[in-house]
């Protein structure tokens, strides 16, 4: 796996969780991600269909299951995470697949995020591409990553340079009519309708 942020390969255990390593990537990401702070950006309504690429241990499928979502769906590339937000989960429906390669149908889902995972995405334009082709007309994609006005430690060293971000939002401008920046505590979010 390599990323478009480094064009080099991604060797942690946080991109694609497996073994006892993912296993414990998978608790760490579950207890010091703040999933919830993307919740208002993301404004699900009730009957919203929802999609979050990389959904990890499962953390915000479960806030979303809170939300009045009509659906609650999911793509991430490890087995290892899928068997661990599926215990949390309920009744999403949780599959295997990429940010390039969600499975889903066109214009399945009124609301779409990525936490922490747009940067180790082997091809920005490719992920953006596919999340718009599954985005309703009207809908919304919220992609987040480290950054924010009060980043932990930890997350500091994982902030995007402004370059990469503006990539991003040139990626986004190009398929969406509507694009803001928001900075969140711990996260870089943008919207996307």
């Amino acid at each position: 796996m390599t990323s478009w942020v480094t064009g080099g390969p991604v060797n942690s255990p946080f991109a694609s969780p497996s073994g006892l390593l993912g296993r414990l990537a998978g608790r760490f990401m579950f207890w010091t991600n703040r999933q919830a702070d993307v919740l208002p950006v993301l404004d699900v309504r009730p009957g919203d269909h929802v999609l979050e690429v990389g959904y990890g241990p499962g953390a915000l499928i479960e806030l979303l299951a809170m939300t009045g979502a009509g659906r609650i769906c999911g793509v991430d590339p490890s087995p290892e995470m899928r068997t661990q937000a599926a215990r949390r989960t309920g009744t999403a429906d949780l599959r295997l697949g990429s940010a390039s390669e969600t499975g889903f149908p066109d214009e399945s889902f009124d609301r779409v995020v990525s936490v922490n995972t747009v940067a180790l995405w082997p091809g920005l334009e490719t992920g953006l591409a596919e999340l718009r082709r599954v985005t309703r007309r009207g809908g919304r994609l919220v992609l987040a990553w480290h950054g924010g006005t009060a980043p932990s430690f930890i997350a500091r060293g994982l902030r995007l340079p402004e370059d990469k971000l503006a990539r991003i939002r040139s990626g986004l401008d190009e398929l969406f009519d509507d694009v803001e920046r928001h900075e969140l505590k711990t996260l870089t979010v943008f919207a996307a309708s």
